[in-house]
Order: C-alpha cells, then structure tokens, then sequence
C-alpha cells in the first residue's frame, strides 16, 4: 500500500493526502502490525464538512461527494451497531479474481475522476455563494491560494486556476477542457470499480456518489418530472411543462407558465396556475 500510494502521489493525484497516506502506510504498530490495522475504524470530525454540506444545502447547490464524506463518518462512529450488523445482515462474500495490477491502474482513475467531481462540486458551491452573498470571489486565485499550507493542497489546483482564467464564468469545471479530457479517459475505469465495488459490497461512498454527480449532471433529462408530479399529486406544489422540442413552455412575459393538475377531480383536468 505504501508504494502504491507513494506512485500515485509522483503523477496526477499528487497532493497532501496522498503523501500522508504513503507515510502512513509505513508506521509499524509495536505489535508488529501496520498501525493503522490497530486503529478504531471510527472516525471524528470538526464540523467543516457538515457546514460545508449545510451551506450547499442553503444555496441549491449539490454536493454529493462531500455530503457523503459526512456521511461516511457518521456511519462508522456506530461501531457496536455495525458490529452486530455484520452478524445478523448478509451480503457478498466473495473476493476479487482479476488481475491486481489492473484493478489498482483503475482505482487510481476512479480517484482522480472522483476528486474532480469533488472539487467541481466544491468550487460550483463558492461560485453560488459569490454570486448570493455579493463576495465576488476570485476562484482562480482560491484554488492557488490553496496549494500552500492547507490539507487539500494538491498538484492539480493551479489546472483549476487555469479553467477560470480562461473562463471565468466556467459554470462548473465538468466543462473545461482539461478537466473534460480526464473524465473521459478515465470515466470507463471509474465505472469499472464502482461496479466491483458494489458486486463484492464494498462501501466507496464518496467514488459512487462522485459517479451518480457526474452522471446527473451530463444527462439532459434525469428522473425529476416524476419527482415534481409527486409534488403535485400530494401537495399541489404545480410543475412546468415542456413542449414538444423539450423546451419550457413559457407564457407572453417569457415566464415559465405554471400548470397543476386536479388530480382528486373526475376526468383530473390541467390548470394554468397564476
């Protein structure tokens, strides 16, 4: 482990927690085992990732992947119940036949895509932020700002820095070039392991919740018309509607029109709301 993670850390994924990691890795408990196989699997937290999560929550932002890292602490302070849980849940118990060498070659693309969708998702979040709170941020400038000093220091950020020189109204950085190059060299690796993972139920959380983003976000048409005629159904919340091109329909002022559908009425008839 850490000679893998110290080759990681010489090409794309260079960074902080990688390099710590690979250190890490080499620490010898007195027992004679690798300390960290003597390490509570219970991890704490500050609260930096929750009022991050908080934050994208408050500004309509997604931030899966970080919500997820939240998440995935939560769920491992429950030890005593996850202990019994494995006594009692059953689940895949097979291990990986393939070949090693190639598993890690995807792993390493599935992280580096995954921390893409990360940072995507962190840096779309502070792009809201900006434009809500009137910050008038300078992201570029963050993202130099961040490779001294700080925790998520890492090689990549000045490519970061570059999507919005050149853009700096860059929506999301799915959509810079660079960035767009990585994901689809990497994109089939990335799914190859999310899909190893979940067939020997494997929990990567923050991988496959970095996927589900990625996947949302370049998908023209996801599943929440449904969602919003639910909306409807239950709580005459009202939907837009599309035409028959999948554009909005919108009214004379150029306004989406606003429609809802009498769903307990005989014949469930459609209303333009005003």
């Amino acid at each position: 482990m850490h000679q893998t993670f110290k080759k990681w850390n010489e090409g794309e994924l260079d960074s902080y927690l990688i390099e710590i990691t690979a250190d890490i890795f080499t620490q010898t408990d007195k027992s004679g085992v690798p300390l960290v196989e003597v390490i509570l699997d219970a991890a704490g937290q500050k609260g930096t990732g929750k009022w991050t999560s908080i934050s994208a929550l408050d500004t309509g932002i997604a931030a899966p992947t970080i919500a997820e890292a939240v998440f995935a602490r939560c769920i491992s302070a429950v030890k005593e119940e996850r202990v019994k849980a494995s006594k009692i849940i059953r689940g895949p118990s097979g291990k990986y036949e393939g070949d090693k060498s190639e598993l890690l070659a995807a792993i390493h693309d599935a992280m580096y895509a995954s921390k893409i969708c990360s940072y995507a998702q962190g840096f779309a979040l502070m792009r809201e932020a900006s434009s809500e709170y009137n910050w008038d941020l300078d992201l570029g400038t963050i993202a130099l700002g961040w490779r001294g000093g700080c925790i998520i220091r890492a090689r990549f950020l000045h490519r970061i820095a570059d999507a919005y020189e050149n853009d700096p109204n860059l929506p999301n950085l799915l959509l810079d070039p660079y960035f767009l190059e990585v994901i689809e060299r990497t994109q089939d690796n990335w799914r190859h392991v999310a899909a190893i993972a979940m067939q020997l139920g494997i929990p990567i959380p923050a991988c496959s919740s970095a996927l589900a983003y990625f996947d949302s976000y370049r998908s023209a048409r996801v599943s929440a018309n449904l969602i919003q005629a639910q909306r409807d159904y239950f709580g005459a919340h009202t939907y837009n509607r599309i035409d028959a091109d999948g554009k909005t329909v919108v009214g004379a002022d150029g306004q989406p029109t606003v429609f809802h559908t009498e769903w307990m009425v005989e014949g469930r008839p459609e209303v333009v709301v005003d």
